[in-house]
């Protein structure tokens, strides 16, 4: 299999640099440009198809948010992992609604950025511990007063494990680990357990288990 072939933007040049010595340690990482702002970003993105465009939010110009969009709209296999500094709720909202598979913020260690990168790239989405928070509290006040729905059968205490995990914020790769499982394992528990809580994404299963009180949003950490 080839690189994961990554973006990063970030109007700091120090930032740019640190970033791209750290990933470009990986064996299957290949960092292919920097851009200095939003609008270089969404260009640069559309141009050298990456696989992952990392990309800060205060950018001179057009910012994360708009970069963000634009890159979705117009290079939809392009995964976004946003690595900032802010965790205001309007920037953390209005990033995922504009397709960022991940919110990062710049206190998380290099090891964290490098997972995060192949997580987003396989498909997962990757949510800093504090923007964890702030989505499933978000999500539980709005849904919580809509009716329960009742599990098709009863969860697995396995299945369980993989929930209460995956509610704290883990990916397939970290709950694999956790728990000595291989990532197909934890697929097939997540799929049955999308079945049985009559759910579609892993969000909506965290919410469920905080509705149920099978996790707290202090466990969320």
């Amino acid at each position: 299999m080839g690189k994961i072939r990554v973006l990063i933007a970030d109007d700091h040049a120090f930032v740019r640099e640190g970033t791209r010595r750290i990933l470009e340690q990986e064996p299957d990482i290949e960092v292919v440009g920097e851009a200095g702002d939003g609008g270089e970003a969404a260009r640069l993105a559309c141009e050298l198809k990456p696989d992952v465009a990392i990309v800060d939010i205060a950018m001179p110009g057009v910012d994360g948010i708009e970069a963000t969009r634009r890159i979705k709209s117009l290079c939809p296999e392009v995964a976004v992992l946003v690595l900032t500094a802010y965790d205001d709720d309007q920037f953390v909202f209005s990033l995922l609604e504009a397709g960022a598979a991940g919110y990062l913020l710049k206190n998380v260690r290099g090891s964290e950025i490098v997972n995060a990168v192949r997580a987003v790239y396989s498909g997962d989405s990757v949510l800093h511990p504090a923007v964890t928070k702030k989505v499933l509290k978000r999500l539980v006040g709005v849904l919580g007063t809509r009716g329960k729905r009742k599990p098709v059968e009863p969860l697995t205490d396995r299945e369980m494990e993989v929930l209460k995990l995956v509610a704290k914020g883990l990916s397939n790769k970290e709950i694999a680990e956790e728990l000595c499982l291989s990532i197909r394992t934890v697929q097939g528990h997540l799929a049955n357990i999308f079945n049985k809580l009559q759910v579609n994404t892993r969000t909506e299963a965290a919410v469920y288990a905080l509705r149920e009180g099978w996790v707290t949003l202090n466990d969320v950490s």
